[in-house]
């Protein structure tokens, strides 16, 4: 699922630098998200004036969603290659509950446990992975599954109860010495949104990852291992996603079976909404990291003007639809353009592969 440029495909730089500039012009929906943020902070700071826009409340904005951020960094690595992965949130889980029950309960190292939780994650990863790139089975059903497992698992470790208490050396590191009364958590999110954004747009990796997404076949076709890339997403997804659970606990300072139970679905809302931002059609992060304080925003004010708690539910599944709905409308709307324009499959531009990989046809599925 892939925005279409036009650009007539060449291998001069001034081609490349001009493709930009020609896209935002033909593409101003992409900032689109960004300019209904603006109203509704414009709206929120109108109706709500003494509790909105006040240091206090950006702050708890920015840092409460900080772990939200990281797990669907995490998350848009698998759907780049076409991957669900919905055992994200029960890795936070997990995550979490072995640094608790390890720190706490067994009186180990706040960081051998923080070790121990994310070499959890890589293993649910592999397995995932394994089992996906083994025996082809589909991944939503994989992960499902999987998820499931570790959920169960988190409530054996965790004692099925809450695990409190937690060594506040972590809490330390993630929130103490705020910049700019920011929580430092916030800041752990923007450095690992900039890092994937490196690996997408200016690794050959990111750009194999895009191309087995686009088309599966024809990457096989083009010597492309997709078999393993897909491997290497869910490991990723997992790692990361064991990174937030670690995070969670070092906000928290607790952990319980339940932990992640509240962060799959405003995840992927997050994940699809950011789709539609800046890369139209593509998993992004600054669109994912965009989208996810653009829902925070809309429901921290909603709650500020009286609105009840359940108003946040309302608010990621209405997101979660209308991305998904504006995903597909952008597919649509890319083949048709191919077909008014009558341009071959074959000469859509190849700017996005990796330097050196042989042009070949790309898909929008």
């Amino acid at each position: 699922m892939t925005a279409i440029d036009d650009t007539p495909a060449t291998s001069t730089a001034t081609s490349d630098a001009a493709a930009p500039p020609r896209r935002r012009f033909r593409e101003p929906e992409r900032f689109a998200l960004i300019g209904v943020w603006i109203v509704l902070i414009v709206f929120f700071v109108l109706r709500v004036p003494d509790t909105f826009p006040t240091t206090a409340n950006l702050s708890n904005m920015l840092g409460s969603q900080a772990v939200l951020l990281i797990l669907a960094l995490g998350l848009i690595i698998p759907l780049r290659a076409g991957d669900y992965d919905l055992s994200v949130a029960s890795v936070l889980t997990l995550s979490a509950v072995i640094v608790a029950a390890l720190n706490v309960t067994h009186g180990w190292s706040i960081w051998i446990a923080s070790v121990v939780a994310i070499l959890a994650g890589v293993l649910v990863g592999v397995v995932n992975g394994f089992i996906v790139a083994r025996f082809g089975i589909d991944p939503f059903i994989v992960t499902l599954g999987i998820g499931t497992i570790v959920v169960g698992l988190s409530s054996i470790v965790a004692d099925s109860r809450t695990v409190s208490g937690v060594d506040p050396v972590l809490s330390d590191v993630m929130l103490s010495k705020p910049f700019l009364n920011i929580p430092v958590d916030f800041y752990y999110a923007v450095v690992l949104c900039a890092i994937v954004w490196y690996v997408f747009e200016k690794t050959a990796l990111g750009q194999r990852l895009l191309f087995v997404g686009q088309n599966r076949d024809v990457a096989r076709l083009n010597g492309v291992a997709v078999q393993k890339l897909r491997w290497i997403g869910l490991i990723c997804s997992a790692t990361i996603a064991a990174c937030a659970g670690v995070v969670y606990v070092g906000t928290t300072r607790s952990a319980d079976p339940g932990s992640g139970a509240g962060f799959l679905l405003p995840a992927f809302a997050a994940a699809f909404l950011g789709s539609t931002t800046l890369r139209i059609g593509r998993f992004n992060p600054w669109g994912t990291l965009i989208a996810v304080y653009f829902l925070v925003t809309g429901i921290t004010g909603l709650q500020l003007m009286g609105a009840e708690q359940y108003v946040q539910q309302l608010f990621y599944g209405s997101a979660l639809v209308i991305a998904v709905v504006l995903s597909q409308a952008v597919r649509v709307r890319s083949l048709h353009k191919r077909v008014a324009t009558a341009i071959p499959v074959s000469a859509t531009p190849t700017t996005d592969l990796a330097e050196g990989e042989n042009p070949t046809e790309r898909s929008d599925s």
